[in-house]
């Protein structure tokens, strides 16, 4: 057996818990809260050694997130709602959709963005296009 192989099966017992897809809510919690403490521990080191276990947990938990919590899909006008209240913004701060009126009618759904509306929206927030679509 290689030394690598020895040291692993030596320590297996301790490190396999977090070397396993979660399987369940609570393996999916184990696996959130071990991220947390490994973050906490790298802080911003790109290169430390555990930065790959990082990885590894990172894409389980977001294959995990992406199956059991799929993220809903928003409009183009509750997107801009969003992004509105993010920025603090009234309908008279974005001048490039229109008029408030012209605001008002989209975001009560009146009125739907055309094309330019939705590229200086993009513009703006610095978003693709497809946010608005």
């Amino acid at each position: 057996m290689s030394p690598l192989i020895e040291q692993v099966a030596a320590h297996w017992e301790f490190v396999s818990p977090l070397l396993r897809k979660p399987r369940n809510e609570e393996d999916y919690d184990r696996l959130v809260a071990a991220l947390d403490e490994l973050l906490e521990l790298i802080g911003e080191d790109e290169d430390h050694p555990l930065m790959s276990l990082v990885d590894i947990i990172g894409e389980w938990i977001e294959a995990w997130d992406h199956q059991h919590r799929p993220m809903p899909k928003a409009s183009g006008v509750e997107t801009l709602r969003y992004l509105m209240r993010e920025h603090g913004m009234s309908q008279s701060d974005l001048p490039g959709v229109g008029t408030q009126s012209v605001v008002s009618e989209v975001l009560s759904g009146k009125r739907q963005l055309n094309l330019r509306q939705i590229r200086w929206l993009a513009g703006r927030f610095g978003v693709s296009v497809e946010t608005f679509i």
